[in-house]
């Protein structure tokens, strides 16, 4: 399985992305298997917090797997937005394990959780407008919030990656923890949220979601609206080729 479900106990879930040899990019496939994880562990009333981590020791997940059929209509609009949380007000606890890369959709699924930790030697960065693509996964209403407009901004119009003291620093991560302590950290994190009430817990948890997920649907529209103009404009496929090549584009 893409998508690996485990068990920490009675009240922790494990959610593992693991592509590796991909550097746990996202298939179709994966995103909406991730969704559905999300609707099982929403209804198990035995869980009180979910562990959210890659496979392996290169990445978290480097986003969508664009190499693959980028068209893009309603049905698949609502399934990624949903594996990444993008619009839900979600209940439960996400603890974020950041074990290696954590770029585009990657970062965007990140985005979702509620406290974070990365290893020291994880990377991060939103790279979409490099390759002519919208980041359609929620960084452009929620990244502002998390971090602050100029931080924001710099991530999403540099396309540069940072490394993990820098993201530490803007607070887009908790703290750094070193890779062979990280899934304990996230554990005994989630063990602690696990033991408080988990109604006050997750009457927090929707309280706090269903503000982002208002704001984030209020700017939906707007949002579909300047992504389908970047996919019909002239640089889309230069960008994708240029990714599918494994070369700088040229944009003219």
């Amino acid at each position: 399985m893409e998508i690996r479900l485990a068990r920490h106990g009675r009240h922790i879930a494990i959610v593992t992305i693991d592509n590796q040899r991909h550097l746990n990019a996202m298939t179709r496939t994966m995103l909406a298997e991730l969704g559905r994880l999300w609707d099982e562990l929403d209804r198990d009333g035995s869980c009180r917090a979910i562990v959210l981590t890659g496979a392996g020791t290169r990445a978290f997940s480097v986003g969508a797997d664009i190499a693959g059929d980028l068209s893009v209509g309603p049905e698949i609009a609502r399934m990624v937005n949903h594996a990444l949380l993008k619009t839900d007000a979600y209940a439960k606890p996400i603890i974020a394990a950041v074990n290696g890369d954590c770029v585009g959709g990657g970062l965007e699924l990140m985005l979702a959780s509620d406290i974070r930790a990365a290893a020291p030697e994880a990377r991060f960065g939103l790279t979409e407008v490099k390759w002519s693509i919208y980041p359609f996964g929620g960084s452009t209403t929620k990244l502002v919030q998390q971090i602050g407009y100029v931080h924001a901004m710099d991530l999403l119009l540099t396309a540069r990656l940072i490394d993990a003291e820098e993201a530490a620093r803007l607070g887009l991560v908790n703290r750094l923890v070193a890779r062979d302590q990280l899934m304990g950290w996230a554990i005994e994190t989630a063990e602690r949220i696990a033991a408080n009430s988990p109604s006050a817990v997750q009457a927090v948890k929707q309280q706090v979601t269903a503000t982002i997920a208002d704001h984030v649907l209020a700017r939906e529209a707007q949002e579909q609206e300047f992504g389908d103009k970047v996919r019909a404009g002239p640089h889309f496929a230069e960008g994708v080729a240029a990714f599918r090549e494994k070369r700088q584009p040229r944009y003219e």
